[in-house]
């Protein structure tokens, strides 16, 4: 027996689009002699559908997308993932269709409700094992989270299954395919059975899904392991019930991973809403500088536009780092002095600021200015504005409102500091294209003279260290401070961190690459009088 994995990305909503990807891959698979293909959870609406579950007519169309599909896929099996209600509920669903008919269905039965999960609130769980043969061999489907918890995967085996093929859209993030084969290696100790894993690719809004779909024989060994952050297909040949070793694809590096997860989230993004190109605001910063290298890295140079506004406290070094870096990557380049418009807005305040000293004000005026021209060409030109803003400065606040926040698609929302630099060193191990300067010089807003961010926050190797912690482990103050950092600083970011909440409410969304990030899976109250102790 041969089987075939189509590890692919889709597009939610798209039910056209995905059915027809579907049905090449099958064709594809069926030429090369396979005799079952199995295709990513929900693959044929796309996923998270979020609420378009709570809509019958969604429910509808994708039955007719399942039918129309059906009639397309003659000469193989084909397990497809699909949204389906029927009169005892809505399930996330696993149809397998044969010579153009849905010959079985099967219903999750583990439902997750953490981090970025929410499937109770759209479905119902499934109660039965679905098996169904393939060249003599009964073959259980299992979808997703049911192989990460005990139950379903025995109830297959106890149904009859001889092998177990597992629907997955799990979402990427560091270092998680370690935690999928821990998952899948008991699953397989629980039930004696080789389980072929299967898993979307792709960007959908914060997630990237990294694919890295494998085989675990039923030794526990991997026998196949697929590319992660690439669409592709991967057949696997079964002798005697047990896979042939094929091709195992070698790990990638911390860095290359978030990397690739980058590209792969801002290129869907941009592709799959329309955009036809993306602006970025240059300073001569690291943060917009690794921004800049990840979009033309994602969608070429004749898709990006940069856009430098020195204003008086700009450096000479950071208007010269910046035509470096556009004069490498070869992309479009404008200059936007902003020194005259931030005169007339003092001019026009002078009145009401008479006798008070300059403070933030003043400082995010410049940044509002430089906002609201980027946001004018966006609008003029249909180019959609990356924000530049890592994950550290949002954990604190240290970010303006409708200035530097202002843009569609947070390309660092979950990187923080110090990844930033890590990230930045490994482009530039491709092909220099980050002016060395911009990586050792101290970073700045450029918002007022001789201004470094250390003016205002601990060291960033020091922040992001309290942030990881308290935010991404959920560590407590006291056991943060059992590890040895500073009390005053530990209270000073967990503070700054809760206070901030009302801006990252206001910030786009952004590409999640760690367990946690400030999006689906972080959700605090704004106003709220607990301060843990």
């Amino acid at each position: 027996m041969k089987i075939a994995i189509a590890q692919i990305n889709c597009t939610v909503g798209d039910l056209a689009g995905n059915a027809a990807k579907i049905a090449e891959y099958a064709r594809r698979a069926r030429e090369t002699g396979a005799d079952l293909l199995v295709t990513p959870e929900l693959g044929l609406s796309g996923y998270p559908p979020e609420d378009l579950l709570l809509r019958d007519g969604f429910y509808r169309a994708c039955d007719r997308a399942l039918a129309d599909l059906a009639a397309r896929t003659g000469g193989i099996t084909v397990v497809v993932g699909h949204p389906r209600q029927v009169d005892e509920g809505r399930f996330n669903a696993a149809s397998v269709i044969r010579d153009g008919a849905v010959i079985a269905t099967y219903h999750k039965q583990k439902l997750p409700n953490y981090t970025v999960f929410d499937e109770m609130r759209y479905f119902d769980s499934g109660n039965r094992s679905c098996t169904f043969q393939v060249a003599g061999v009964a073959v259980g489907i299992n979808i997703c989270a049911d192989v990460w918890e005990k139950g379903a995967a025995s109830r297959a085996r106890a149904a009859g299954a001889d092998l177990l093929v597992t629907l997955n859209a799990s979402p990427y993030h560091m270092n998680k395919q370690i935690t999928r084969y821990e998952a899948i290696h008991e699953r397989v100790g629980e039930t004696g059975l080789c389980i072929l894993y299967a898993n979307m690719v792709g960007g959908q809004d914060e997630l990237v899904f990294d694919g890295a779909s494998f085989v675990m024989n039923a030794a526990g060994d991997i026998t196949h392991q697929l590319p992660a952050l690439e669409e592709c297909m991967g057949t696997v040949e079964f002798k005697n019930g047990a896979p042939v070793p094929g091709e195992v694809a070698p790990p990638q590096s911390l860095e290359a991973s978030v990397y690739r997860a980058l590209l792969v989230g801002v290129r869907d993004y941009v592709g799959k809403n329309g955009f036809p190109g993306v602006l970025v605001g240059l300073s001569g910063g690291i943060d917009s500088a690794l921004t800049l290298a990840i979009a033309v890295d994602a969608l070429g140079p004749d898709k990006v536009r940069a856009v430098m506004m020195p204003s008086q406290y700009t450096a000479d070094m950071s208007i010269e780092d910046a035509r470096a870096m556009v004069g490498g990557l070869g992309v479009r380049y404008t200059e936007l002095p902003i020194k005259p418009v931030f005169d007339r807005f003092l001019a026009t305040l002078a009145g009401e600021f008479r006798g008070l000293p300059a403070d933030t004000a003043e400082e995010n005026i410049q940044a509002r200015i430089r906002g609201t021209l980027m946001m004018a060409l966006s609008n003029k030109f249909g180019a959609i504005v990356l924000t530049t803003g890592n994950k550290s400065e949002m954990a604190v606040g240290y970010a303006t409102l409708y200035g530097d926040m202002a843009g569609g698609f947070a390309v660092l929302k979950d990187i923080s500091k110090s990844m930033v630099y890590r990230l930045a060193r490994y482009r530039n191990g491709l092909g220099r294209v980050i002016p060395e300067r911009i990586i050792t010089r101290p970073p700045s807003a450029e918002l007022r003279a001789n201004q470094t961010d250390q003016d205002s926050l601990p060291p960033y190797d020091l922040l992001d260290q309290i942030m990881e912690a308290y935010m991404e482990r959920d560590l407590s103050i006291q056991e943060i401070l059992a590890q040895g950092y500073p009390e005053p600083e530990v209270r000073r970011v967990v503070h700054l961190l809760h206070v901030s909440e009302y801006k990252r409410r206001q910030a786009p969304v952004g590409i999640r690459v760690t367990p946690r990030g400030f999006g689906k899976d972080w959700r605090y109250p704004i106003t709220s009088k607990y301060r843990d102790e």
